[in-house]
């Protein structure tokens, strides 16, 4: 079923309304979740194992109906630097006896923050999740969706926010989860679609890379993947000193997070330290407020983004290196304030020159967070022709 572009008005509204900082889970919530089998540690099993599942729920809007069924589970993956742990998600199936293969949809959402309270897994059940509107756009054409909630957001750790090995392996282990989970109808060989925007966009473009070597075996049909943060050196460079500074600290500390030999605090003075500490239990609206339009100068003794190993680490998760197995949809909005279209367009060039099957779109009118929103449906439709076995139009 292609939904088309007359909803969009709809869409947006929806997405408004939802666009708010993610909510502390409640009491009941966090009760909720104690029922949940118990997670194991990272030993003894294979990446996309369920180590823990429970019942939950999925609402777009607080209490708003989806004819689905729902539940968080806790899931094996690997880290950037090839160690295995555990992520969490949510695995949303559609209720309406639909027989044979149905696509599963790895979603990756965008930044969220770094506090737990943060991860998708706890806000999806009370219909207080950013882009929850947009995922129900795809669970009624009738896809199951899978949303990690990344590596240290909602589990142990810090989150390690903006590191794309990282989110790539748990985008990908997701979809092996979702597809072992019982109870699903999902099968082990159904199609697969990778999406997500901005810091989904980052995950879902290294899980597109990744997926041929680390993930074969899933029949991964398309990625859709927008607003893609590519190289990060860029993006810290451009947000330095603007109103997206703080996204520059957020991502300091996730990358300190996946590799504490870099030593964020080291490089922090006071209130750099303070910064960084509120950043780690707030979500995006707080975070991205407290650090807008400072410099890096002012927060640090002396520049991380300067020494050699910082510098290795941010390119470690440089996208472009590698064509994605299957083809993608890629898109990015001329004006985005926050990733340089020109990011965006040389990430094409790199995959358009290791051959992919790549269709490019640009988004003419707007800015980053309304072309998540106004190329949604496009996005939704393109994977439907893939799931069809319609011929792609690449453009490269």
């Amino acid at each position: 079923m292609r939904l088309r572009s007359t909803a969009l008005a709809a869409v947006a509204a929806a997405l408004a309304v939802s666009a708010v900082p993610a909510a502390v889970p409640t009491a009941g919530a966090t009760a909720s979740a104690a029922t949940a089998s118990s997670p194991g540690g990272p030993a003894g099993g294979a990446p996309g194992d369920v180590v823990g599942s429970a019942p939950s729920a999925f609402h777009p809007l607080p209490g708003q109906p989806t004819n689905t069924r729902a539940w968080k589970i806790h899931y094996r993956s690997t880290t950037a630097d090839g160690i295995p742990n555990v992520v969490s998600g949510t695995v949303i199936v559609p209720q309406d006896g639909r027989t044979g293969p149905r696509p599963l949809i790895t979603y990756a959402v965008g930044t969220v923050g770094l506090g737990d309270s943060c991860a998708p897994s706890e806000n999806l059940p009370h219909g207080t999740a950013m882009e929850a509107n947009l995922i129900q756009q795809l669970t009624l054409r009738g896809w199951a969706v899978v949303v990690t909630d990344y590596e240290g957001l909602g589990t142990p750790g810090v989150h390690t926010y903006t590191v794309g090995p990282s989110a790539g392996h748990a985008v990908l282990d997701a979809a092996r989860a979702a597809q072992r989970l019982p109870g699903t109808g999902l099968s082990p060989t159904g199609p697969v679609g990778i999406m997500g925007y901005s810091q989904g966009g980052q995950a879902s473009s290294w899980a597109a890379e990744l997926q041929g070597s680390y993930a074969p075996e899933l029949q991964v049909k398309g990625t859709a993947t927008g607003g893609v943060p590519a190289d990060l050196l860029e993006v810290a460079g451009f947000n330095n000193g603007s109103y997206g500074s703080g996204l520059i600290f957020m991502a300091a500390a996730g990358q300190d997070a996946a590799f504490p030999e870099l030593k964020l605090d080291s490089y922090l003075n006071p209130a750099g330290r303070l910064l960084v500490a509120g950043m780690k239990e707030n979500c995006v609206a707080i975070d991205a407020i407290a650090g807008s339009f400072k410099r890096i100068s002012d927060l640090t003794t002396r520049d991380p983004l300067a020494q050699p190993d910082w510098r290795a680490r941010l390119d470690q998760s440089r996208l472009g290196r590698t064509a994605p197995a299957a083809p993608v949809y890629q898109y990015h909005a001329l004006g985005d304030e926050l990733i340089p279209y020109g990011v965006g367009r040389r990430l094409r060039s790199d995959w358009c020159g290791r051959g992919a099957n790549l269709e490019f779109d640009t988004v003419w009118v707007g800015e980053h967070v309304s072309g998540v929103i106004t190329h949604s449906l496009a996005a939704g439709n393109w994977l439907a022709d893939r799931f069809a076995g319609r011929p792609t139009h690449a453009n490269c």
